[in-house]
Formats: C-alpha cells, structure tokens, sequence
C-alpha cells in the first residue's frame, strides 16, 4: 500500500502542473484583464471593458503603447507601463507562470489585485460558509439517503418503492436555485412570511446572544439554503444505496444465510449492510468536497452568503487572476487528495481491495 501512496503522490505533480497551465493558457486569451479593469473604471465604463478587446497577457511586455488597451487611448503611456508593472504584465508569461508555480509550492498566493488582502487570508475569511453549507448538506442527505435506500431495497418493487422513486426523482429534476428562490419568496419576506433571514450565517447580535441562542441562531440563519440544496443532493445517494444493497441481495451468500435460519435483520445488516456500504461510505469524502466547493454557488448568491463559491465568481468576473489561480490549484490539490482517501478508505471498509496489485 506503501508503493500505491507513493505513486499517487507523485502522479499529483504532472497532474497539478496540467491543470494549472492549460488554465494559465485559456487565461492569455481572455478579453478584459486587470489592466483593462483599471482603465475601465478610470474611464467609467465599467464592464462594458469585458466583452472586448484581447487579454492582458496578449500584450507586449513593457510596450508602454496604451493602444492595445481598449478605451486606454489618451492615457499616459507611463500611466500603463506602472498598471502592466504592477500586475505582473511588464515580464514574459513563462516567467510569470513558473513564478507562480513556485511561489505555489511554498502556498504563497500573493495578494488579490483588487481587495488590499492576501489571498489566503481571502480565503481563509470566506470559508466558514463554504464549509457550514457543504458539511450540513452532505450529512443531512447521508442520514436521508442510506435509511431510505435501504427501505426501498428491501421494499422492490412495492408502492412505497414506487412512490419514494417518484419524489427522488422529481427532487433531482428541479433546480436548486429555483426552489431556493420559491423558499424565499414564500418564507423570507416575499409574498408570504417573513420568518427567515435571507443575509449571512448569524445576525448582527450574535456576539451578545446565550451560547444556546447563539446556535439556534445558526441553524435559523442556514435553514432555506439547505432545505434548497438538499432537495437534490439526497437522490443520487439513495439510489445508489438501493442499487448497491439489491445487487448485494440476490448473491448466493445471502441465500447461505437465510438457509441457516438467520434473520432477515441479522442478514441485513449483519452481512449485506458492509458490503453494500462500500462504495457509499468511500464515496462520502468526494460527495463532501463536491458540495463544499462547487454546490453552493448559485445558493450562495440567492441568501447573500459570502463563501467560496461566490468568491471565485466574483474573482473571475473582476479578474483577480490571483485569487482565480490560488482556488483553482487548492480545490485541484484537495480534490486529488480526496480521491486518494477514498480509495484507502475502500481498502480499510474492504481488505480484500488490494490496489497494490493495480496499474495506478
């Protein structure tokens, strides 16, 4: 096992360094960088500047010649040597892209273009909400998931079965967002009641409230964005669940079992439940980060909660080319990492899993 960790650590490197320069490329063809972000405001156009012109790195290092820059002319060609310079523009991209990786390496991410922040701090700051949202969400639809998928195996077939499918799967064709939005209208003072928050994780008091104040709080503050998300995220869980459990059901061991009088609960969840729950189980590291950075976005942006997923919006549509690189190499490097959990947690649920014997 020693070997396969080895080699999955060192399989990380080129894969890192992949993701990052082909996301550096895409970058160099970008239209309205820093620069032009700059020169936007200072000309009060805004972003209007995005939807033309090349990007900042199709420039030529150290040009000075404030004509490649939409809506820079007239402007001192100093004025944008100073801008190039002090974004990283005056050097040739290879310089800036190796530098990056380096200082990387050592998880220095500089500091963002345009908060007076580093970028670490930056995300350090955001991630109470990221966190709140994708651990919540990912417990809540395990503790529905397993004990439903579970019924429904061993109810195939029967009415429950039938209409237990039809909620799971009407939950997983409707947008979270959308009912996120029906959330809101209908519970946080839209139409209807006025009973929710619709602004961050606590309220403004809640440094002055009682420490069992302070989490009902909490909880009262994460209630719609998670009744919104957990509407979907539960479905592919439960049906995996059953699928795992009736393909563990129908192997001979089970009629073994049955035949020596056991049971049905002590063949259940005595020799089916272990085998069933291993992809479930080993799964659950890589349904946690899913939800942590990536399912929140949308969510994030309805309740007005400031986590990661409306930080890399937010820095792709500025720009802030450091924040946008320093989440994408973080989430890369902790989504490989998941994955290497998940498969020794396969070999720690199973021993007879042996990835020794595997080409990685």
């Amino acid at each position: 096992m020693g070997a396969y960790i080895l080699r999955r650590l060192l399989l990380m490197v080129p894969t890192i360094f992949g993701i990052m320069a082909v996301s550096f490329l895409v970058i160099q063809f970008a239209p309205g960088g820093p620069v032009e972000q700059v020169i936007a405001k200072l000309s009060g156009q805004g972003s209007d500047m995005l939807s033309g012109g090349g990007g900042d790195s199709g420039q030529a290092a150290g040009s000075g010649d404030s004509s490649q820059y939409r809506g820079a002319q007239g402007l001192d060609p100093a004025f944008i040597k100073q801008l190039e310079a002090q974004f990283g523009f005056d050097q040739p991209w290879y310089s800036r892209f190796f530098g990056m990786l380096g200082n990387y390496l050592r998880f220095d991410f500089g500091e963002s273009f345009f908060r007076d922040i580093s970028v670490l701090d930056l995300i350090i700051e955001k991630m109470p909400v990221s966190i709140s949202l994708g651990l919540w969400i990912t417990l809540i639809s395990y503790l529905i998931s397993i004990p439903l998928g579970i019924r429904k195996a061993v109810k195939d077939g029967s009415s429950f079965d039938v209409w237990t499918s039809g909620i799971v799967i009407i939950g997983y064709a409707i947008p979270g967002f959308l009912f996120a939005i029906l959330l809101m209208v209908m519970f946080a003072g839209g139409s209807f009641f006025d009973w929710f928050p619709l602004r961050g994780l606590t309220s403004e008091n809640w440094s002055e409230l009682s420490w069992p104040m302070k989490i009902l709080d909490y909880f009262w503050h994460l209630a719609l964005p998670l009744t919104a998300m957990v509407l979907s995220a539960f479905a592919t869980t439960t049906l995996l669940t059953k699928n795992s459990f009736l393909e563990e059901i129908r192997k001979q061991y089970v009629v073994t079992a049955r035949a020596k009088g056991l049971s049905e609960r002590q063949v259940l969840y005595g020799h089916v439940f272990r085998n069933a729950m291993l992809i479930v189980i080993a799964g659950f590291p890589g349904a946690f980060i899913s939800a942590f950075f990536t399912g929140s976005l949308l969510i994030e942006n309805i309740f007005s909660l400031d986590g990661l997923g409306l930080l890399g919006y937010r820095s792709v549509i500025d720009r802030d080319y450091p924040v946008v690189f320093a989440t994408l190499y973080i989430f890369s490097l902790v989504g490989l990492l998941v994955g290497l959990l998940s498969d020794l947690l396969y070999t720690w649920i199973d021993p007879r899993i042996d990835f020794e014997s595997r080409d990685v």
